[in-house]
């Protein structure tokens, strides 16, 4: 498909090789003239790890020369006669004031960056658009929250042929919004199967599950009660908007800082201006518990706020904090060989470039985001090719009676969306 045609959309689960069927296609219409030069933008750990690192362990592809458009020398870079040129999304400001090389083929990988059309990066990669001969995407997660998630990376594909050129003409084509000053857009009846038709030429998808020998993927809800004086702190912040502490003042703008605040509470603690104030310890107890069940079994344990990264870290001295460490890949090679217990992470900083499946098959959410794509890109760090456990078991420590329950309805919705539109783009 990608030799066969220009715009084509990769929707492929992690381990399934994004990178290395990308770096075929390429070596095959560089060796025909089709392709000389490829601008790729991926995010900062796959432009300096994967897609290097795919470069150097095979030998077909040894004869890509590449540069990394990222740091102080990037100018000087620009200028080398290479094959590829790596850059990730927050360079493209950069690169459009750039004298430019002659490309012939884009690849945007993990192409959800680019799914909100209104942002910087999309406006400055959307200028660029017309001198690519070739345009790729490269995802595992198209539509990690709506179908408004795929204008931004369609468009990438086909500059609006498929999806209609402005994303206000395409809301009105296939959406409507509910109700008197309604913010939210809803699909029309048939959109999605009218979306899927149009979408479905540029896209190749294709599920783990359908071509790997994949583990089985078990989740665990561990319920967490909170102290009854933690509840009315937590009950005041809901209703109220504000609670009295000895500490100070828990104070929410509105209803949206009202639901951060209470996140932060069900987990144990909360910003009050610059510092936070513990309180309670009822997930870390809950956490202790967990942990001494899987008997020392490597975890990857995911928090949501800093200070429950503060606190987790106080409390076990054996845990790792990947945002602490200077030299990632050596943590990445001592937690895939068992020697770190705890691996700690933010989902925003887990979700690419990272292989984690050595020994750990357990994934716990000391605190479990909104965000689908952060969410399903964490835990396929670990459920993933390579996995040699017969399970991967995830947890949630659900604080009961909190926005917790909620966050995991809402995951789940996301989810079964995202499968839904998976399944009908499934050739």
């Amino acid at each position: 498909m990608m030799l066969g045609q220009a715009a084509v959309g990769l929707f492929l689960d992690p381990g399934l090789g994004k990178t290395s069927i990308s770096l075929g296609a390429l070596r095959v219409l560089k060796r025909l003239g089709y392709v000389k030069k490829t601008l790729i933008i991926a995010p900062l750990r796959p432009a300096y790890s994967v897609w290097p690192g795919e470069i150097w362990k095979w030998e077909e592809f040894n004869e890509f020369d590449y540069v990394v458009l990222h740091g102080p020398e990037k100018d000087f870079r620009l200028q080398e006669d290479v094959d590829l040129y790596i850059i990730n999304p927050e360079g493209l400001k950069w690169l459009i004031e750039q004298k430019l090389p002659d490309f012939d083929c884009l690849i945007v990988d993990e192409s959800t960056k680019f799914k909100d059309s209104t942002t910087k990066r999309f406006k400055y990669l959307k200028k660029m658009l017309p001198m690519f001969k070739r345009r790729w995407i490269l995802t595992g997660t198209p539509m990690p929250n709506t179908l408004l998630d795929l204008f931004g990376q369609i468009f990438i594909l086909d500059m609006g042929n498929a999806l209609e050129r402005y994303i206000t003409h395409f809301r009105l084509k296939y959406f409507y919004k509910p109700g008197y000053n309604a913010w939210e857009w809803k699909p029309q009846p048939g959109a999605f199967e009218r979306v899927v038709e149009k979408v479905s030429p540029l896209v190749m998808q294709l599920r783990a599950e359908d071509y790997l020998e994949m583990p089985d993927l078990q989740y665990v809800d561990v319920p967490v009660y909170l102290p009854t004086d933690a509840m009315t702190v937590y009950k005041q912040v809901e209703d109220d908007f504000i609670a009295m502490l000895e500490d100070g003042v828990i104070l929410a703008a509105n209803a949206a800082a009202a639901g951060t605040k209470c996140r932060q509470i069900a987990n144990g603690a909360v910003y009050i201006e610059e510092d936070f104030t513990v309180i309670h310890e009822a997930k870390l107890e809950a956490l202790d518990d967990l942990l001494s069940e899987l008997e020392g079994h490597p975890v990857l344990l995911l928090y949501e706020f800093d200070h429950d990264r503060q606190r987790i870290m106080a409390k076990y001295k054996n845990a790792t904090d990947v945002k602490m460490s200077k030299d990632i890949g050596q943590v990445v090679h001592d937690f895939n060989a068992g020697n770190i217990p705890i691996l700690l992470g933010h989902p925003a900083s887990m979700g690419h470039g990272l292989n984690l499946q050595g020994t750990c098959n357990h994934v716990i959410w000391f605190g479990i985001t909104w965000n689908f794509e952060h969410y399903d890109q964490a835990i396929r760090r670990v459920y993933r090719q390579g996995q040699e456990n017969d399970y991967v078991r995830v947890y949630h420590l659900v604080a009961e009676g909190t926005l917790d329950s909620k966050v995991l309805g809402a995951l789940q919705k996301k989810e079964r969306g995202q499968n839904e539109l998976l399944a009908a783009l499934k050739r």
